[in-house]
């Protein structure tokens, strides 16, 4: 009687976790960033340029 009750109980259970489901956890998709058009890449060589070319007028 015992393992009745056992399986009775256990068969409930799996039915409630099949029937429940588990959710699907949906990661955020990630936010990409509009790049910026910045002139950090010019200027640092345009000032070295400028430097170099008063250091040569001297």
């Amino acid at each position: 009687m015992k393992k009745l009750a056992l399986a009775a109980a256990l068969s409930l259970a799996a039915t409630s976790a099949i029937a429940g489901g588990v959710e699907p956890v949906m990661e955020p998709a990630p936010v990409e960033q509009a790049a910026s058009s910045s002139n950090g890449g010019l200027i640092v060589p345009l000032l070295l340029l400028v430097l170099v070319a008063a250091a040569a007028s001297n």
